[in-house]
Protein backbone atom coordinates (compact mmCIF):
# COMPACT_ATOMS: atom_id res chain seq x y z
CA UNK A 1 0.00 0.00 0.00
CA UNK A 2 1.67 3.53 -0.81
CA UNK A 3 2.00 5.74 1.64
CA UNK A 4 3.03 9.37 1.60
CA UNK A 5 6.26 10.92 3.62
CA UNK A 6 6.24 14.92 5.06
CA UNK A 7 8.96 16.54 3.63
CA UNK A 8 9.05 19.76 5.51
CA UNK A 9 5.50 21.77 4.11
CA UNK A 10 5.39 19.05 1.16
CA UNK A 11 4.69 15.33 0.99
CA UNK A 12 6.44 12.74 -1.03
CA UNK A 13 4.83 9.86 -2.81
CA UNK A 14 6.40 6.41 -1.67
CA UNK A 15 5.89 3.02 -2.71
CA UNK A 16 7.61 -0.33 -3.40
CA UNK A 17 7.72 -1.69 -6.85
CA UNK A 18 7.84 -5.08 -8.24
CA UNK A 19 11.11 -6.35 -6.32
CA UNK A 20 9.78 -4.83 -3.13
CA UNK A 21 12.21 -2.19 -3.13
CA UNK A 22 11.28 1.39 -2.02
CA UNK A 23 11.08 3.85 -4.81
CA UNK A 24 9.65 7.78 -4.40
CA UNK A 25 7.48 9.15 -7.17
CA UNK A 26 9.24 11.25 -10.30
CA UNK A 27 8.67 13.51 -12.96
CA UNK A 28 10.10 12.79 -16.45
CA UNK A 29 13.45 14.89 -15.21
CA UNK A 30 14.11 12.04 -12.33
CA UNK A 31 13.27 14.97 -9.74
CA UNK A 32 10.86 13.88 -6.96
CA UNK A 33 7.24 15.30 -7.40
CA UNK A 34 6.01 17.39 -4.09
CA UNK A 35 2.80 17.10 -3.53
CA UNK A 36 0.43 19.65 -1.03
CA UNK A 37 -1.03 17.10 0.72
CA UNK A 38 -0.65 13.94 2.25
CA UNK A 39 -3.55 12.96 0.46
CA UNK A 40 -2.56 13.66 -2.82
CA UNK A 41 0.93 12.14 -2.28
CA UNK A 42 -0.79 8.70 -1.03
CA UNK A 43 -3.17 8.94 -3.60
CA UNK A 44 -0.11 8.92 -6.15
CA UNK A 45 1.93 6.41 -4.67
CA UNK A 46 -1.17 4.38 -5.19
CA UNK A 47 -1.25 4.89 -8.62
CA UNK A 48 2.28 4.22 -8.94
CA UNK A 49 1.25 0.55 -7.42
CA UNK A 50 -1.65 0.14 -9.35
CA UNK A 51 0.51 0.65 -12.75
CA UNK A 52 2.76 -1.95 -11.33
CA UNK A 53 0.50 -4.49 -10.82
CA UNK A 54 -1.57 -3.78 -14.33
CA UNK A 55 2.32 -3.98 -16.06
CA UNK A 56 1.72 -0.38 -17.15
CA UNK A 57 4.77 0.97 -14.69
CA UNK A 58 8.04 2.45 -16.51
CA UNK A 59 10.80 3.25 -14.62
CA UNK A 60 11.08 7.66 -15.01
CA UNK A 61 14.72 7.43 -15.26
CA UNK A 62 14.86 5.51 -18.67
CA UNK A 63 14.93 7.34 -21.96
CA UNK A 64 17.14 10.40 -19.64
CA UNK A 65 20.33 10.06 -21.91
CA UNK A 66 20.75 11.78 -24.70
CA UNK A 67 20.22 10.73 -28.39
CA UNK A 68 23.94 10.91 -29.18
CA UNK A 69 24.83 8.80 -25.59
CA UNK A 70 22.63 6.44 -26.83
CA UNK A 71 23.89 6.21 -30.27
CA UNK A 72 27.59 5.60 -29.19
CA UNK A 73 26.67 2.61 -27.23
CA UNK A 74 24.29 1.14 -29.69
CA UNK A 75 26.51 1.45 -32.59
CA UNK A 76 29.61 0.24 -30.45
CA UNK A 77 27.43 -3.11 -29.53
CA UNK A 78 26.39 -3.34 -33.24
CA UNK A 79 28.05 -6.65 -34.98
CA UNK A 80 27.41 -6.33 -38.88
CA UNK A 81 29.48 -6.53 -42.13
CA UNK A 82 31.73 -3.53 -42.22
CA UNK A 83 30.38 -2.21 -45.23
CA UNK A 84 26.79 -2.06 -43.30
CA UNK A 85 28.87 -1.03 -39.88
CA UNK A 86 30.34 2.18 -42.64
CA UNK A 87 27.26 2.98 -43.77
CA UNK A 88 25.44 3.01 -40.12
CA UNK A 89 28.83 5.10 -39.00
CA UNK A 90 27.82 7.89 -41.57
CA UNK A 91 24.36 8.03 -41.47
CA UNK A 92 24.35 8.61 -37.90
CA UNK A 93 27.47 11.05 -37.81
CA UNK A 94 26.62 13.32 -40.80
CA UNK A 95 22.69 13.46 -40.78
CA UNK A 96 21.19 12.23 -37.22
CA UNK A 97 23.39 13.32 -34.70
CA UNK A 98 23.00 17.31 -35.62
CA UNK A 99 19.81 16.98 -35.44
CA UNK A 100 18.73 14.84 -32.43
CA UNK A 101 22.44 14.88 -30.52
CA UNK A 102 21.93 16.53 -27.50
CA UNK A 103 17.93 15.82 -27.08
CA UNK A 104 16.72 13.48 -24.59
CA UNK A 105 15.69 9.83 -25.63
CA UNK A 106 12.54 10.27 -23.96
CA UNK A 107 11.75 13.63 -25.38
CA UNK A 108 12.20 12.77 -29.24
CA UNK A 109 8.67 12.49 -30.96
CA UNK A 110 6.98 12.11 -34.23
CA UNK A 111 7.19 15.94 -34.71
CA UNK A 112 11.04 15.95 -34.33
CA UNK A 113 11.31 13.27 -36.85
CA UNK A 114 8.78 15.35 -39.09
CA UNK A 115 11.05 18.40 -38.94
CA UNK A 116 14.27 16.65 -39.23
CA UNK A 117 13.01 15.44 -42.70
CA UNK A 118 12.25 18.79 -43.67
CA UNK A 119 15.48 20.15 -42.73
CA UNK A 120 17.32 17.24 -45.00
CA UNK A 121 15.07 17.96 -47.77
CA UNK A 122 15.45 21.74 -47.67
CA UNK A 123 19.47 21.21 -47.57
CA UNK A 124 18.89 19.63 -51.05
CA UNK A 125 19.77 15.93 -49.97
CA UNK A 126 17.30 13.34 -52.29
CA UNK A 127 14.27 11.87 -50.75
CA UNK A 128 15.55 8.44 -51.20
CA UNK A 129 19.02 9.18 -49.15
CA UNK A 130 16.46 10.72 -46.65
CA UNK A 131 14.30 7.40 -46.78
CA UNK A 132 17.71 5.54 -46.18
CA UNK A 133 18.70 7.31 -43.01
CA UNK A 134 15.88 7.71 -41.82
CA UNK A 135 15.33 3.74 -42.10
CA UNK A 136 18.34 3.63 -39.70
CA UNK A 137 16.68 5.90 -36.85
CA UNK A 138 14.10 4.18 -36.78
CA UNK A 139 16.54 0.64 -36.58
CA UNK A 140 17.65 2.83 -33.71
CA UNK A 141 14.92 3.76 -32.19
CA UNK A 142 13.33 0.78 -32.49
CA UNK A 143 16.30 -1.15 -30.67
CA UNK A 144 15.74 1.49 -27.77
CA UNK A 145 12.11 0.72 -27.70
CA UNK A 146 11.06 -3.09 -27.83
CA UNK A 147 14.92 -4.39 -26.60
CA UNK A 148 15.81 -2.43 -23.88
CA UNK A 149 12.97 0.14 -22.85
CA UNK A 150 13.99 3.17 -22.85
CA UNK A 151 10.96 4.80 -24.46
CA UNK A 152 7.35 3.76 -25.25
CA UNK A 153 7.27 3.96 -28.73
CA UNK A 154 9.19 4.28 -31.64
CA UNK A 155 8.45 7.95 -32.91
CA UNK A 156 10.41 7.39 -36.44
CA UNK A 157 7.81 4.36 -37.27
CA UNK A 158 5.89 5.57 -40.19
CA UNK A 159 2.21 3.89 -40.56
CA UNK A 160 1.55 2.38 -44.00
CA UNK A 161 -0.93 4.10 -45.61
CA UNK A 162 -1.14 6.98 -43.95
CA UNK A 163 -0.80 10.75 -45.99
CA UNK A 164 -1.66 11.98 -49.13
CA UNK A 165 -1.50 9.82 -51.90
CA UNK A 166 0.60 12.68 -53.55
CA UNK A 167 3.24 12.79 -50.82
CA UNK A 168 3.75 8.94 -51.57
CA UNK A 169 4.18 9.07 -54.75
CA UNK A 170 6.83 12.14 -54.92
CA UNK A 171 9.23 9.73 -52.93
CA UNK A 172 9.18 7.04 -55.24
CA UNK A 173 12.44 6.24 -56.88
CA UNK A 174 12.65 7.48 -60.40
CA UNK A 175 12.27 4.82 -63.05
CA UNK A 176 15.85 2.64 -63.61
CA UNK A 177 17.04 3.58 -67.46
CA UNK A 178 17.96 0.49 -69.37
CA UNK A 179 19.36 0.29 -73.36
CA UNK A 180 18.52 -2.22 -76.13
CA UNK A 181 21.26 -4.96 -76.77
CA UNK A 182 22.73 -2.97 -79.18
CA UNK A 183 22.89 -0.61 -77.06
CA UNK A 184 24.95 -2.04 -74.74
CA UNK A 185 27.14 -2.95 -77.38
CA UNK A 186 27.47 0.22 -78.21
CA UNK A 187 28.47 1.53 -74.95
CA UNK A 188 30.78 -1.63 -74.58
CA UNK A 189 32.64 -0.58 -77.45
CA UNK A 190 32.73 3.43 -76.45
CA UNK A 191 34.07 2.64 -72.66
CA UNK A 192 36.69 0.61 -74.68
CA UNK A 193 37.56 3.39 -77.00
CA UNK A 194 37.64 5.68 -73.78
CA UNK A 195 40.03 3.45 -71.91
CA UNK A 196 41.95 2.57 -75.20
CA UNK A 197 41.83 -1.46 -74.10
CA UNK A 198 39.73 -4.35 -73.95
CA UNK A 199 39.09 -4.26 -70.17
CA UNK A 200 36.06 -1.99 -70.19
CA UNK A 201 34.62 -3.79 -73.22
CA UNK A 202 34.62 -7.18 -71.78
CA UNK A 203 33.52 -5.61 -68.23
CA UNK A 204 30.73 -4.21 -69.68
CA UNK A 205 29.23 -6.67 -71.43
CA UNK A 206 30.09 -9.14 -69.00
CA UNK A 207 27.63 -7.40 -66.64
CA UNK A 208 24.97 -6.98 -69.57
CA UNK A 209 24.65 -10.47 -69.92
CA UNK A 210 24.93 -12.18 -66.40
CA UNK A 211 23.61 -9.08 -64.16
CA UNK A 212 26.84 -9.54 -61.40
CA UNK A 213 26.42 -6.18 -59.27
CA UNK A 214 29.67 -3.78 -59.72
CA UNK A 215 31.24 -5.21 -56.46
CA UNK A 216 31.07 -8.32 -58.05
CA UNK A 217 32.83 -7.80 -61.39
CA UNK A 218 36.14 -5.59 -59.90
CA UNK A 219 36.31 -8.31 -57.41
CA UNK A 220 36.36 -11.34 -59.95
CA UNK A 221 39.07 -13.77 -59.42
CA UNK A 222 40.54 -15.50 -62.66
CA UNK A 223 40.48 -18.82 -60.81
CA UNK A 224 36.62 -18.26 -60.25
CA UNK A 225 36.18 -18.03 -64.16
CA UNK A 226 36.00 -21.40 -65.41
CA UNK A 227 36.08 -21.98 -69.15
CA UNK A 228 35.47 -25.75 -68.90
CA UNK A 229 31.85 -25.28 -68.17
CA UNK A 230 31.72 -22.45 -69.71
CA UNK A 231 30.54 -20.30 -66.17
CA UNK A 232 31.09 -17.52 -63.83
CA UNK A 233 31.83 -18.40 -60.14
CA UNK A 234 30.40 -15.54 -57.77
CA UNK A 235 32.49 -16.07 -54.18
CA UNK A 236 33.23 -12.27 -53.60
CA UNK A 237 33.20 -8.67 -54.24
CA UNK A 238 35.38 -5.62 -53.25
CA UNK A 239 33.59 -3.17 -51.21
CA UNK A 240 34.91 0.30 -51.60
CA UNK A 241 35.16 1.91 -47.92
CA UNK A 242 35.62 5.55 -47.31
CA UNK A 243 39.35 5.41 -46.46
CA UNK A 244 39.62 4.85 -50.55
CA UNK A 245 40.28 0.54 -49.85
CA UNK A 246 38.57 -2.49 -51.15
CA UNK A 247 37.32 -4.26 -48.56
CA UNK A 248 37.23 -8.25 -50.31
CA UNK A 249 34.30 -9.42 -48.18
CA UNK A 250 31.15 -12.05 -49.16
CA UNK A 251 28.99 -11.14 -52.70
CA UNK A 252 25.70 -9.31 -51.21
CA UNK A 253 23.43 -11.10 -48.64
CA UNK A 254 25.75 -13.79 -48.91
CA UNK A 255 24.33 -14.43 -52.89
CA UNK A 256 26.88 -16.82 -53.49
CA UNK A 257 26.58 -18.03 -56.89
CA UNK A 258 27.46 -19.92 -60.36
CA UNK A 259 26.80 -18.22 -63.29
CA UNK A 260 26.34 -19.90 -66.69
CA UNK A 261 27.59 -17.47 -69.69
CA UNK A 262 26.82 -18.33 -73.13
CA UNK A 263 29.77 -19.66 -75.24
CA UNK A 264 30.33 -16.30 -77.47
CA UNK A 265 30.79 -14.80 -73.75
CA UNK A 266 33.14 -17.61 -72.37
CA UNK A 267 35.03 -17.67 -75.80
CA UNK A 268 35.65 -13.56 -75.42
CA UNK A 269 36.41 -13.87 -71.92
CA UNK A 270 39.38 -17.03 -72.76
CA UNK A 271 40.91 -15.18 -75.03
CA UNK A 272 40.64 -11.44 -73.29
CA UNK A 273 42.41 -14.11 -70.08
CA UNK A 274 45.07 -15.35 -72.66
CA UNK A 275 46.63 -11.73 -73.41
CA UNK A 276 47.10 -10.74 -69.47
CA UNK A 277 49.92 -11.32 -67.26
CA UNK A 278 48.96 -13.35 -63.90
CA UNK A 279 50.39 -10.45 -61.56
CA UNK A 280 48.36 -10.62 -58.63
CA UNK A 281 47.10 -7.19 -56.98
CA UNK A 282 49.24 -5.35 -53.83
CA UNK A 283 46.64 -4.90 -51.68
CA UNK A 284 44.92 -7.85 -52.04
CA UNK A 285 47.40 -10.76 -53.35
CA UNK A 286 44.88 -12.08 -55.47
CA UNK A 287 44.81 -12.21 -59.37
CA UNK A 288 41.63 -10.63 -60.50
CA UNK A 289 40.38 -10.34 -64.21
CA UNK A 290 40.02 -6.55 -64.39
CA UNK A 291 42.59 -4.29 -63.87
CA UNK A 292 41.52 -0.44 -63.11
CA UNK A 293 42.77 2.54 -64.90
CA UNK A 294 45.05 4.97 -64.18
CA UNK A 295 43.69 8.20 -62.68
CA UNK A 296 45.08 11.73 -63.16
CA UNK A 297 43.00 15.10 -61.40
CA UNK A 298 40.26 12.89 -61.01
CA UNK A 299 39.48 11.50 -64.61
CA UNK A 300 40.86 8.65 -66.19
CA UNK A 301 44.41 9.58 -68.46
CA UNK A 302 44.66 8.95 -72.62
CA UNK A 303 43.74 5.97 -73.94
CA UNK A 304 45.23 5.83 -77.17
CA UNK A 305 47.34 2.72 -77.50
CA UNK A 306 49.97 1.99 -79.90
CA UNK A 307 47.78 0.26 -82.66
CA UNK A 308 45.66 3.20 -82.79
CA UNK A 309 49.19 5.43 -83.30
CA UNK A 310 50.00 3.28 -86.05
CA UNK A 311 46.70 2.93 -87.82
CA UNK A 312 46.71 6.79 -88.22
CA UNK A 313 50.20 7.47 -88.91
CA UNK A 314 50.15 4.32 -91.47
CA UNK A 315 52.68 2.56 -89.95
CA UNK A 316 53.44 -0.68 -87.79
CA UNK A 317 53.19 -0.88 -84.14
CA UNK A 318 56.70 -2.24 -84.15
CA UNK A 319 57.47 1.06 -85.67
CA UNK A 320 55.93 3.23 -83.33
CA UNK A 321 57.45 1.04 -80.33
CA UNK A 322 60.85 1.80 -82.02
CA UNK A 323 60.09 5.61 -82.12
CA UNK A 324 59.50 5.11 -78.24
CA UNK A 325 62.17 3.17 -77.56
CA UNK A 326 64.98 3.29 -80.35
CA UNK A 327 64.09 6.10 -82.35
CA UNK A 328 67.59 6.04 -84.04
CA UNK A 329 66.46 3.32 -85.58
CA UNK A 330 63.57 4.90 -87.49
CA UNK A 331 64.33 7.18 -90.42
CA UNK A 332 64.00 10.69 -89.31
CA UNK A 333 61.15 11.65 -91.68
CA UNK A 334 58.67 9.14 -90.44
CA UNK A 335 60.24 9.41 -87.16
CA UNK A 336 58.95 12.84 -86.99
CA UNK A 337 55.70 11.79 -88.47
CA UNK A 338 55.08 9.28 -85.82
CA UNK A 339 55.73 11.89 -83.41
CA UNK A 340 53.16 14.25 -84.82
CA UNK A 341 50.42 12.07 -84.67
CA UNK A 342 51.32 11.06 -81.25
CA UNK A 343 51.09 15.10 -79.93
CA UNK A 344 47.61 14.92 -82.48
CA UNK A 345 45.85 12.47 -80.50
CA UNK A 346 47.51 12.79 -77.03
CA UNK A 347 48.98 9.55 -76.58
CA UNK A 348 50.04 9.04 -73.04
CA UNK A 349 53.24 6.87 -73.05
CA UNK A 350 52.10 3.97 -71.10
CA UNK A 351 48.87 3.36 -72.96
CA UNK A 352 45.59 3.43 -70.99
CA UNK A 353 47.94 5.31 -68.03
CA UNK A 354 49.30 4.16 -64.57
CA UNK A 355 47.63 1.00 -64.44
CA UNK A 356 45.86 1.07 -61.13
CA UNK A 357 45.11 -2.28 -59.53
CA UNK A 358 41.16 -2.13 -59.62
CA UNK A 359 38.14 0.11 -60.79
CA UNK A 360 36.74 2.97 -58.33
CA UNK A 361 33.19 2.78 -59.05
CA UNK A 362 32.65 6.71 -59.36
CA UNK A 363 36.09 6.63 -61.91
CA UNK A 364 34.63 4.16 -63.86
CA UNK A 365 30.78 6.14 -64.16
CA UNK A 366 32.56 9.07 -64.42
CA UNK A 367 34.89 8.86 -66.91
CA UNK A 368 34.50 6.27 -69.19
CA UNK A 369 30.68 4.56 -68.63
CA UNK A 370 28.87 7.77 -68.66
CA UNK A 371 30.74 9.82 -71.38
CA UNK A 372 30.16 5.98 -73.33
CA UNK A 373 26.32 5.85 -72.70
CA UNK A 374 25.63 9.79 -73.75
CA UNK A 375 28.38 11.01 -75.30
CA UNK A 376 29.21 14.02 -72.82
CA UNK A 377 32.06 14.35 -70.18
CA UNK A 378 30.19 15.09 -66.80
CA UNK A 379 31.25 19.01 -65.67
CA UNK A 380 34.57 19.01 -63.71
CA UNK A 381 35.76 22.47 -62.14
CA UNK A 382 37.36 24.66 -64.02
CA UNK A 383 35.72 22.69 -67.10
CA UNK A 384 31.79 22.25 -67.89
CA UNK A 385 30.05 19.78 -69.42
CA UNK A 386 31.10 18.82 -72.31
CA UNK A 387 31.20 16.79 -75.85
CA UNK A 388 33.26 14.26 -75.94
CA UNK A 389 35.59 15.48 -79.29
CA UNK A 390 36.09 12.40 -81.37
CA UNK A 391 38.13 12.02 -84.97
CA UNK A 392 35.89 10.25 -87.04
CA UNK A 393 37.90 7.66 -88.66
CA UNK A 394 37.75 4.92 -87.70
CA UNK A 395 34.22 4.92 -87.17
CA UNK A 396 32.31 5.34 -84.36
CA UNK A 397 35.10 7.37 -83.69
CA UNK A 398 38.19 7.54 -81.70
CA UNK A 399 38.36 10.38 -78.50
CA UNK A 400 40.62 13.20 -79.48
CA UNK A 401 43.33 13.53 -76.55
CA UNK A 402 45.42 16.01 -75.38
CA UNK A 403 45.52 19.66 -76.00
CA UNK A 404 43.24 21.78 -78.33
CA UNK A 405 41.20 18.27 -78.80
CA UNK A 406 38.08 20.33 -79.11
CA UNK A 407 39.48 22.52 -82.09
CA UNK A 408 40.99 18.83 -83.67
CA UNK A 409 37.65 16.60 -83.14
CA UNK A 410 35.82 15.93 -86.37
CA UNK A 411 32.79 14.72 -85.02
CA UNK A 412 31.22 14.16 -81.66
CA UNK A 413 29.09 11.05 -80.57
CA UNK A 414 25.35 10.76 -80.59
CA UNK A 415 23.72 9.63 -77.15
CA UNK A 416 22.64 6.27 -76.89
CA UNK A 417 21.00 5.54 -73.35
CA UNK A 418 21.19 9.38 -71.62
CA UNK A 419 20.24 7.98 -68.15
CA UNK A 420 21.98 4.81 -68.25
CA UNK A 421 24.19 3.60 -65.15
CA UNK A 422 26.51 0.82 -64.75
CA UNK A 423 23.93 -0.77 -62.15
CA UNK A 424 21.11 -0.58 -64.89
CA UNK A 425 22.73 -3.07 -67.05
CA UNK A 426 21.83 -5.28 -64.31
CA UNK A 427 17.97 -4.27 -64.82
CA UNK A 428 18.97 -4.77 -68.47
CA UNK A 429 19.80 -8.26 -67.87
CA UNK A 430 16.56 -9.04 -65.88
CA UNK A 431 14.71 -7.20 -68.60
CA UNK A 432 16.22 -9.46 -71.27
CA UNK A 433 15.31 -12.72 -69.33
CA UNK A 434 11.96 -11.96 -68.61
CA UNK A 435 11.73 -11.25 -72.38
CA UNK A 436 13.06 -14.13 -73.08
CA UNK A 437 10.44 -16.39 -70.97
CA UNK A 438 12.57 -17.38 -68.70
CA UNK A 439 11.44 -19.15 -65.10
CA UNK A 440 11.12 -16.52 -61.87
CA UNK A 441 13.17 -18.98 -60.10
CA UNK A 442 16.24 -19.36 -62.53
CA UNK A 443 15.93 -15.40 -62.93
CA UNK A 444 16.46 -14.68 -58.87
CA UNK A 445 19.94 -17.14 -58.95
CA UNK A 446 21.19 -15.56 -61.52
CA UNK A 447 20.31 -11.87 -60.24
CA UNK A 448 21.62 -13.27 -56.52
CA UNK A 449 17.91 -12.69 -54.67
CA UNK A 450 15.90 -14.73 -52.95
CA UNK A 451 12.26 -15.61 -53.07
CA UNK A 452 11.29 -16.87 -49.98
CA UNK A 453 7.60 -18.21 -50.90
CA UNK A 454 5.94 -21.44 -51.14
CA UNK A 455 5.76 -21.53 -54.64
CA UNK A 456 9.44 -20.44 -55.30
CA UNK A 457 10.20 -23.51 -52.67
CA UNK A 458 8.61 -25.97 -55.12
CA UNK A 459 10.20 -24.70 -57.81
CA UNK A 460 13.22 -26.18 -59.14
CA UNK A 461 16.20 -25.25 -62.08
CA UNK A 462 16.22 -27.86 -64.56
CA UNK A 463 19.24 -28.18 -67.20
CA UNK A 464 16.92 -27.47 -69.83
CA UNK A 465 15.77 -24.09 -68.13
CA UNK A 466 19.31 -23.25 -68.56
CA UNK A 467 20.02 -24.19 -71.97
CA UNK A 468 17.26 -22.19 -73.12
CA UNK A 469 18.51 -19.17 -71.69
CA UNK A 470 22.24 -19.59 -72.82
CA UNK A 471 20.19 -20.30 -76.25
CA UNK A 472 18.16 -16.60 -75.82
CA UNK A 473 20.86 -14.95 -74.65
CA UNK A 474 23.10 -16.09 -77.83
CA UNK A 475 20.57 -15.40 -79.66
CA UNK A 476 19.90 -11.47 -78.33
CA UNK A 477 24.08 -11.92 -78.76
CA UNK A 478 24.16 -11.98 -82.31
CA UNK A 479 21.43 -9.80 -83.16
CA UNK A 480 23.15 -6.76 -81.31
CA UNK A 481 26.29 -7.95 -83.49
CA UNK A 482 25.07 -7.98 -86.93
CA UNK A 483 23.33 -4.79 -85.76
CA UNK A 484 26.53 -3.37 -85.12
CA UNK A 485 28.25 -4.88 -88.41
CA UNK A 486 25.72 -3.39 -90.47
CA UNK A 487 26.72 -0.12 -89.18
CA UNK A 488 30.66 -0.37 -89.79
CA UNK A 489 32.71 -3.67 -90.61
CA UNK A 490 35.85 -2.93 -88.30
CA UNK A 491 36.18 -1.19 -84.81
CA UNK A 492 38.97 0.23 -82.93
CA UNK A 493 38.40 -2.02 -80.05
CA UNK A 494 40.96 -4.78 -80.96
CA UNK A 495 38.27 -7.18 -79.43
CA UNK A 496 35.33 -6.73 -80.63
CA UNK A 497 37.05 -6.00 -84.27
CA UNK A 498 38.09 -9.83 -83.68
CA UNK A 499 34.12 -10.50 -83.11
CA UNK A 500 33.31 -8.61 -86.30
CA UNK A 501 35.41 -10.14 -88.47
CA UNK A 502 34.33 -13.73 -87.45
CA UNK A 503 30.78 -12.87 -87.76
CA UNK A 504 31.35 -11.47 -91.67
CA UNK A 505 33.06 -14.56 -91.82
CA UNK A 506 30.37 -16.47 -90.75
CA UNK A 507 27.58 -14.37 -92.97
CA UNK A 508 30.03 -15.13 -95.78
CA UNK A 509 29.86 -18.77 -95.68
CA UNK A 510 26.63 -19.18 -94.86
CA UNK A 511 25.75 -16.91 -98.56
CA UNK A 512 28.07 -19.18 -100.01
CA UNK A 513 26.02 -22.25 -99.29
CA UNK A 514 23.01 -21.08 -100.33
CA UNK A 515 24.39 -20.11 -103.34
CA UNK A 516 25.61 -23.60 -104.27
CA UNK A 517 22.75 -25.10 -102.79
CA UNK A 518 20.24 -22.90 -105.28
Amino acid sequence: MGWAEQRGKFFRARYRDAEGKKRVVEDELGEPILYPTAAKAKKAAQDAEAAIRAGRWRDPSLGTETFGQYASRWYAGQELAESTMQNYKHHIEEHLLPYFGEKLLKEIDAADVQAWERAEKEAGYAPSSIKTWRGTLHVMLSDAHQREGLITSNPAHRQRGRGRRAGRSSRRAPEKAITTPLGALLVAERAGLLAGRDDEFVLTLLIAYTGMRWGEVVGLEREYVREHSQAVRVEHQLYEMDDGSLLRCPPKEDSYRTLDIPEWLSLLLAKFLAGRSRTPCSCHGNVHVFGGLGIANGRARSGVTLRQVAEHASVSVGTVSHVLNHPEKVRQEKREAVVAVMEELGYVRGGGGEAAAHHRRSGFATWVFHPAATGWYPAKAPQPRRLVPVLADPWPGVPARGRGAASRAEACWAPVAPKLTPHGLRHFHKTTMEDLGTPPKLMDERMGHLDGSVQARYTHITDGMRKRLMDGLTEVWEDALDARLAMHPRSAVPALDRLLAERAGTAASVTRLRAVGA
